[in-house]
């Protein structure tokens, strides 16, 4: 069996790239750092670091344990947490991943249904690309991701997609941009100024064939991964840019941004992916009931 010490000793060096710096951190010596970590290897029968310079490297075999450690001491600060709070036995945690293309003030509509449950409810927020965020679903460090798109179907990971709603989408602007191409919408939109999501993004492909089919070609000003730069570029004035109709008084409250108009048949769609097929976790239900009610658009 593998001691834990040992392992724990070799998680510090891998983070700080160094023995030196571990045994700081630690408080040891370094030479105890040292034996610790040739016992570890000599009992997993693999170099676990390679020497470059005057620092260490991860090995190949260093870096599958690394990701074993990883889990095992995120397992150990949870168990940690969960005794911690096991007194009241009322808090109620949801661990939730976001993807960086959904429309923040988005996730907040739907979010703050959870955080509304009677109780003590505490929600843990991660935010990152659609495939990390698998990745930490997969391996249960998160209890449900909200994405713009289904699971893909098939391959080793075990999740399920549940669509949490359809929210029509529009395009918004300063005061400014939005009185010049405002009126004649759409026909305006020819060689205007556009902020749109990379292709990556689900709804970037959606917006591009409604251009097709109204033949327009806007000037593409810039792109973006991350919903929240492309709205703060927005509000900056460079472009128009998109952003669900059902955010509206929100995007004028906080942003001073205007309706400019609607793309009839565009919408944003949000998936809430599990690692289970029947969703048990009691916020993620009441997220999933919630979601329909907060997809009513806004009237322009």
């Amino acid at each position: 069996m593998i001691n834990y010490k040992h392992l724990h000793y070799f998680w510090v060096v891998a983070k700080e790239g160094s023995i030196t710096r571990a045994a700081e951190r630690l408080g040891v010596a370094v030479q105890t750092i040292s034996g610790q970590l040739s016992l570890l290897e000599q009992q997993l029968g693999k170099a676990l670091f390679n020497s470059q310079g005057r620092g260490l490297v991860l090995s190949d075999a260093g870096r599958q344990a690394l990701g074993y450690a990883d889990q095992i001491f995120q397992l150990g600060e949870q168990l940690e947490d969960a005794l911690q709070h096991s007194d009241s036995g009322t808090t109620l945690r949801l661990r939730v991943g976001i993807s960086d293309g959904i429309p923040k003030l988005l996730a907040y509509r739907l979010l703050s249904q959870v955080t509304a449950m009677p109780g003590d409810v505490r929600l843990i927020c991660d935010e990152g690309e659609f495939e990390n965020l698998l990745a930490e679903l997969a391996l249960h460090r998160l209890d449900v991701v909200l994405t713009d798109r289904a699971a893909p179907v098939g391959g080793n990971l075990k999740v399920f997609s549940t669509r949490l709603g359809e929210f029509p989408t529009g395009l918004f602007a300063t005061p400014a941009l939005a009185e010049r191409y405002h009126d004649n919408f759409p026909a305006s939109l020819e060689q205007a100024p556009m902020l749109l999501p990379t292709r990556h993004n689900a709804l970037r492909g959606r917006i591009d064939r409604w251009l097709e089919e109204q033949q327009l070609r806007p000037r593409i000003i810039g792109e973006f991964e991350d919903s929240a730069l492309l709205t703060t570029f927005g509000r900056g004035g460079l472009g128009i840019f998109p952003a669900p109709l059902v955010l509206a008084r929100q995007l004028a409250d906080e942003y001073d941004a205007r309706p400019v108009g609607q793309l009839d048949g565009v919408s944003e769609h949000i998936y809430a992916i599990s690692n289970e097929r029947r969703i048990r976790h009691p916020a993620i239900e009441v997220l999933c009931a919630a979601a329909p009610q907060v997809a009513t658009p806004a009237a322009l």
